[in-house]
């Protein structure tokens, strides 16, 4: 084997492979060996089938094979004496065409290929003792708890038959059939059955409920509307229709008060208890916001520190991911991928910067861990997997199985979980100055 650097242009280092014939033959002639001891081919007695008659049978199948694994051993060895930390996969070009490699496969003729390797970044991280963020917080009021339990008073809210002939009030529950209609006609996926609706609840189209106000069981009213020009079945948006609906039973809801009642409702002894229990939750979601506030206060300060060339190859992956996801979004709610006021082509550019970001920042935290020896627990990464299969009920032996048994996936799961552990670390090596906020601030949603 022949290696020359051919070319070194920031991250990308190329490289010209040279596999000589007589290696490749010498190769293929051992495999023929193995093949022609344990060969069964009618004419020849077993084991004793020509070498020459096998080359022609398998001889192209197994150099292929042996290509293969000839450009991997020689790839992964120069990766290992020039010491490269690559990026993704190497990009490989054959310069002598097809037919070089067809001579190849007949051991006729040697078999060369550019290699380019795009390698990581080489940067300092430099000590953090000067980075100094304030953490918001925010103490759970005893008003928090009651908006709380009153929320989880209107999620158990039981209902009763109103008496006959009574006439639905904003705030009934009504049990109805509907047929959608569009120019008179039914259209698919507009009809219903037995289908609960909480008047005021807005779960339907707007105006829908509204019409079904002072309705009592047994009547038949048309109701008329105008669906969202950005409603997301597209056929539909921007349309008048009509619905036929039957008023099966209207339903006042019963009072539900904050009260032992309640507690028991829900497994509790006492409200009291049910009242520890929610504090305990509403402060683990203060901590949680409390701290990504941070981490994004810590990101931030991390993105201005740093400044290197970053690898196109990871750079351009992570921009399709977003791209491809902003795609979906609009398609989605029907609205064009370009934002408010910017081209598509600005839009991308906008997107290709956040891409940028996140490669620079996943590029620092890792150097940060590998310095630190920062390591995931085989227990964080059962709980992560044990979560994640909970999402698809039924299917939960499936999806453990293949995160267990794909090694890019359950890398992807491991990722998100380093990155908290890093972060971790660096909340120990910087200065912290906790600012008390209300709940409203502590909550506010960043802007990207």
């Amino acid at each position: 084997m022949q290696v020359t650097q051919t070319s070194s242009q920031g991250l990308k280092q190329e490289y010209k492979v040279v596999l000589p014939a007589g290696e490749l033959a010498a190769k293929l002639a051992a495999q023929l060996s193995e093949i022609q001891a344990k060969s069964q081919i009618k004419g020849f007695r077993p084991g004793k089938a020509p070498i020459g008659h096998l080359k022609k049978l398998y001889g192209k199948s197994i150099m292929s094979d042996v290509l293969q694994e000839a450009v991997n051993d020689a790839n992964r060895k120069i990766v290992e004496e020039n010491e490269l930390r690559i990026a993704l996969e190497p990009k490989i070009d054959f310069p002598g065409g097809q037919e070089e490699v067809e001579r190849a496969l007949t051991a006729e003729g040697d078999f060369s290929y550019v290699v380019t390797f795009e390698t990581l970044p080489k940067f300092d991280i430099g000590a953090f003792d000067d980075i100094s963020l304030e953490r918001p917080v925010a103490e759970v009021a005893e008003d928090d708890i009651e908006k709380a339990l009153q929320s989880l008073a209107d999620r158990a809210q039981d209902f009763e038959a109103r008496p006959e002939g009574a006439k639905a009030e904003k705030g009934d529950r009504l049990t109805i059939d509907f047929t959608g209609k569009l120019d008179g006609e039914p259209f698919e996926g507009g009809a219903g059955g037995d289908v609960d609706l909480v008047l005021g609840a807005g779960t339907f189209i707007p105006g829908f409920e509204e019409q079904l106000e002072g309705a009592a069981a047994g009547d038949q009213p048309v109701v008329k509307v105008r669906f969202p020009e950005d409603y997301a079945a597209k056929q539909l948006a921007g349309k008048d229709a009509e619905f036929d609906v039957t008023v099966k039973a209207v339903s006042a809801p019963k009072t539900l008060g904050l009260d032992e009642e309640l507690a028991k409702k829900y497994g509790f002894e006492s409200l009291e208890a049910m009242k520890t229990a929610v504090r305990g939750n509403l402060e683990a979601d203060f901590d949680k916001a409390s701290r990504e506030k941070l981490k994004r206060a810590l990101l931030d300060a991390l993105d201005g520190r740093y400044s290197f060339e970053l690898p196109e190859s990871l750079v351009a992956q992570e921009f399709a991911n977003i791209w491809g996801q902003h795609e979906q979004e609009s398609q989605r709610a029907g609205q064009p991928v370009a934002e408010d006021g910017k081209t598509e082509e600005e839009t991308k550019d906008e997107f290709r910067k956040i891409a940028e970001r996140r490669v620079r920042l996943g590029l620092v935290l890792a150097e940060i861990g590998k310095s630190a020896d920062v390591k995931v627990d085989e227990k964080d990464l059962t709980d992560a997997l044990v979560e994640r299969a909970r999402m698809f009920p039924g299917q939960e032996k499936a999806v453990w199985d293949y995160y267990r048994n794909n090694e890019q996936a359950l890398a992807q799961l491991r990722a998100p979980i380093y990155e908290e552990r890093v972060v971790d670390h660096l909340a120990k090596l910087i200065k912290i100055a906790d600012k008390t906020v209300s709940r409203e601030e502590l909550f506010k949603e960043d802007e990207e």
